[in-house]
This record gives C-alpha cells, structure tokens and sequence, in this order.
C-alpha cells in the first residue's frame, strides 16, 4: 500500500517516529520527516542512504516552522497522501509544583504542533483522500497524575482529531488517532519537570513496554485498514474501558500505580 506514497512524520528522529520512518522506506514509500536535532536526522540519513528520504530541522510548537516543513515536503514531493503527527513532549511533576511554562510547551508541542502541521497539509491530503494520524495516548482518554498537562494536550488532540474527521467524512480523507500506551522511546528522558527543563532520566521499567519497532507496525497496519482510532498493550484496553465504566475504581487503581507512601513514584 505505501509503495511510492508521500508519508509526512513529525518527529521522526526518535522513538516511535524513526521506527515508523524506517519501516515505511523499506516498503517504498516516500518520506518527509522533521525534528530538532540535527545530528539525529543526520543519523537518520544515513541508516537510509539512498532511499527516497526528506529531512528538515523544525519545531512543531512553532507555526512558521510547522509551515516551512509541510510547504518544502510538498515541493519535494508533490503531495501527500498521509500525515502522521507524531512529535510530542511528556513532563513528570504534581500540578501544585508545575511552573505552568511546563504545560504550556508541552500543549505547544503536542496540540499545536499537530493543528499546524495539518492545517498546512490539509488541501494536498483532501486532493489525494488521503490520511491523517495522531500519536496520541492513552492519556488522551484518561487523565494521569504527575501528567495533568501531557493528559489535557491528549484530550484536546483526541477532540480535535474527531471533530475533524467528522468534518471531513464525505471528502474521503480518513482522520484516525492511536494510542500506544506505554512504549520504549526517548519521550520519558526528555519528558519536562516542574521547571520544564528534561528529567534526563526514566522512573519506569522500560524492559516491560513495547518497543518503537511493534508499536510502528501496528499503527501501519492499522493506517492500512483506515482504522478510526487504535489503543494499544491489554493495559491500555482495560484502562480505558474501566474509565468509561468504573470511574470512581479506576482513580484508586490509577493513584495505587503511580504513587507510594503518598509520593509520585512514575
């Protein structure tokens, strides 16, 4: 299906976005991909010397950037047939101690950045009916403690991702948002503290989560089917279906998990 498509990713030079990037040029594909370290994308070159691969320095949470990137995608490309927003920012801190710099970078980068990338990419989608995907999280439907802004950017890409693909039914373009629940990526080491500088380091056990390689190929497989929405891990599931139906449990069992002895522990 990918074979010689034009495949936006944002954020393509860690975690999940790079696992993506790889797997969809070794299916042919073209790709366009964006970060903010250059090296990085420079590493990213390399791995995939030869193969149809466009790279450019940019920052989501800025409209012009968002902008430049998605115009010289198209220049180089000529067109899109899917956007994959997938750059994002997490932060570990209670609420009462966040400097609200903290939340606004992180609802900058995870919101914004989506609603700029695909406000400009949004013409050359409907022309090719094609697709567009958020990495959000399962954050997006329930709310965790020491991420109150991380939660409320996934809210809001959730509910913006709906009302969009609710505005675009009858045009053939598909809007779909997943969620992978916990999976190894760089997202927790450079997740914001309450002062939204990097914690540089993970307090969970990355051993136990899947990896950026599985959760890609699920999101692909799920893009091949033109899913609505896709929720990972069996953690992931039961989460949100006790959210939805035994709310007052699931903030006890949520609080168990992520805090002892009355101190946020993950």
């Amino acid at each position: 299906m990918f074979k010689d498509q034009v495949i936006i990713i944002t954020g393509g030079s860690d975690g999940i976005g790079k696992a993506l990037a790889g797997a969809l040029l070794k299916q042919g594909a073209k790709v366009a991909t964006c970060g903010r370290n250059q090296q990085k994308l420079d590493n990213l070159i390399n791995e995939n010397a030869g193969l149809p691969l466009f790279t450019m320095i940019a920052d989501v949470s800025k409209e012009d950037d968002c902008k430049n990137f998605i115009e010289a995608a198209i220049e180089k490309f000529g067109g899109i047939n899917i956007l994959i927003n997938n750059a994002g920012i997490s932060m570990r801190a209670l609420f009462k101690d966040t400097d609200l710099v903290t939340l606004k970078n992180v609802m900058n980068t995870n919101f914004w950045g989506a609603v700029y990338c695909t406000k400009y990419a949004l013409n050359a989608i409907i022309e090719k009916k094609g697709t567009i995907v958020g990495v959000s999280s399962i954050a997006g439907y329930r709310g965790l403690p020491g991420r109150s802004g991380y939660s409320a950017s996934k809210h809001a890409l959730n509910g913006w991702l709906e009302a969009l693909r609710t505005e675009l039914l009858e045009t053939g373009v598909n809007v779909m948002w997943v969620c992978p629940g916990f999976t190894t990526s760089n997202i927790r080491n450079v997740a914001l503290n309450k002062d939204a500088r990097p914690q540089g380091e993970s307090p969970m056990d990355e051993s136990k989560m899947m990896s950026a390689e599985q959760c890609a190929h699920y999101i692909l497989r799920a893009i091949k089917k033109r899913n609505r929405t896709l929720i990972l891990t069996s953690n992931g599931k039961q989460t949100v279906f006790m959210n939805k139906f035994f709310p007052n449990l699931t903030d006890k069992l949520v609080r168990k998990f992520f805090f002892k002895n009355g101190e946020l522990i993950k």
